[in-house]
C-alpha cells in the first residue's frame, strides 16, 4: 500500500504517536506500506512556523530530516501535480491540501487525513478501519 500523509498526521507521525489511531500507527510501521511526505508538508510547516502558529512550533528541517530518518519516502512537487490542482472541485480553499490532493491523484497514493474537507476530494483516502 502507499500512503501520503497530510500534515498534521505526518507531524503526529513523528512528534505525537500516541495522537494516532492504533490502526494507523499500524499501517505506519507496517513492512508493507511504502509512507510518503510530500515538500507540500515542509513548504507548509515552514510557512506556518514562519507565522509563529502555535501548532507549528517546529522547524521544517527538522521534520523533514525525521521523515527521512523514519523511513518515509520524500515526494517533490512537480508540475504535474501543480497542474491537476485546476481540476479540483472548490470544496477547500487551502492551498496546501489542494495540493497534496493533486499529488495523490496523480501519483497515485491513498490520501491519510484526518481532515473532513479533504475527504470531500475525488480522491483514495485511508480510512481507519
Amino acid at each position: 500500500m502507499r500512503v501520503l500523509l497530510d500534515t498534521h498526521l505526518l507531524l503526529w507521525a513523528l512528534l505525537a504517536p500516541a495522537r494516532l489511531r492504533v490502526s494507523a500507527a499500524d499501517l505506519l510501521e507496517s513492512p508493507e506500506a511504502r509512507v510518503f511526505f510530500s515538500a507540500v508538508n515542509v513548504w507548509e510547516i515552514a510557512i506556518k512556523r514562519a507565522l509563529n502558529r502555535p501548532d507549528f512550533d517546529v522547524e521544517p528541517d527538522v521534520i523533514r530530516r525525521g521523515a527521512l530518518e523514519t523511513g518515509f519516502e520524500e515526494l517533490p512537487v512537480t508540475g504535474i501535480h501543480a497542474a491537476a490542482v485546476r481540476q479540483l472541485p472548490s470544496h477547500h480553499r487551502d492551498p496546501f491540501d489542494r495540493l497534496l490532493v493533486a499529488q495523490a491523484q496523480t501519483e497515485p497514493l491513498l490520501l491519510m487525513t484526518d481532515d473532513p474537507m479533504v475527504m470531500q476530494y475525488p480522491v483514495g483516502i485511508w480510512r481507519d478501519r
